[in-house]
């Protein structure tokens, strides 16, 4: 049953520093930004029992920014948590050192919901078939979380602890995600029941011999054996094909089965260029 709208509560805080003191202070507030996950719930009445108090970030232009630095010799990414996936899409930046990253923003929804989805969103939503998840984790990525207290920094591969649950408190917001950028050929695949605007059946990101998957797990994970067998000097696809069944652990469910997940990322792991002949 749709929720009616009277029934929440929308806290607008006017800087960062305002909204983590809001979260510190109130009970149950629930952090919105762009608002295409939380409002799909709430229109269709299948929001958590007693969430009704929400704390709206969308105004906080200092969480909007896409900066670059060198580490070394390789290029560190920091997004603010409101940074768009049509910022991502139009980004010189990216374009350059992160394409898959626009790659997939370009596979997130319509238009709308690519200038409304945020990096820092997907990321709190912890749904294994986000796809801007597998760049990340195919990427050294760290969150920046702030509280009253300050920042923690969490490697993203410690971040999420379950299907949709993370280490993030309830008194934390993810203010910025820093990319490090590994050397490599980047490529991005994703199946879904549509060309586009579905959700991933399953998705693939890799950045020279990192591969990450979504969709076919708890959370998105990356292809460790694969991973080992590349680094030691592999390159034959059947055996890569039958390292991969170690890494994941894919479900049935009403948008697909076990069986076609797995036949379907062995099909993806096949189209990386390590095994082009």
């Amino acid at each position: 049953m749709k929720s009616p709208v009277r029934q929440f509560e929308l806290l607008r805080p006017r800087t960062l520093r305002e909204a983590l003191t809001m979260l510190h202070n109130e009970s149950g507030l629930v952090p919105l930004a762009g608002g295409t996950d939380l409002l799909v719930l709430m229109n269709a009445g299948t929001l958590p029992r007693g969430t009704h108090r929400f704390l709206d970030l969308w105004g906080l232009d200092e969480l909007r920014s896409i900066r670059r630095t060198l580490i070394g010799r390789r290029p560190q990414l920091v997004f603010g948590a409101l940074t768009t996936f049509t910022d991502c899409i139009s980004s010189r930046t990216v374009l350059r050192d992160l394409p898959i990253l626009a790659q997939a923003a370009r596979e997130v929804g319509g238009p709308q919901i690519q200038n409304r989805g945020t990096l820092g969103g997907n990321i709190g939503n912890a749904s294994p078939a986000a796809d801007s998840l597998p760049v990340l984790r195919a990427a050294d990525t760290e969150l920046v979380l702030s509280s009253v207290a300050g920042e923690r920094r969490i490697p993203l591969a410690d971040y999420f602890t379950g299907y949709r649950t993370s280490v993030r408190r309830s008194d934390e917001l993810i203010t910025a995600i820093e990319v490090l950028v590994p050397p490599g050929k980047q490529s991005f695949r994703k199946v879904g029941t549509r060309a586009a605007q579905a959700i991933s059946k399953v998705v693939l990101a890799a950045i020279g011999k990192r591969i990450a998957l979504g969709s076919v797990a708890p959370t998105v994970v990356r292809a460790t054996s694969v991973e080992r067998y590349l680094a030691a000097g592999g390159s034959e696809f059947e055996t890569a094909r039958e390292l991969l069944t170690d890494d994941i652990h894919p479900i049935d469910d009403i948008r697909s089965t076990a069986a076609y997940r797995l036949r379907v990322a062995q099909n993806l792991l096949g189209q990386l260029p390590t095994f082009q002949r």
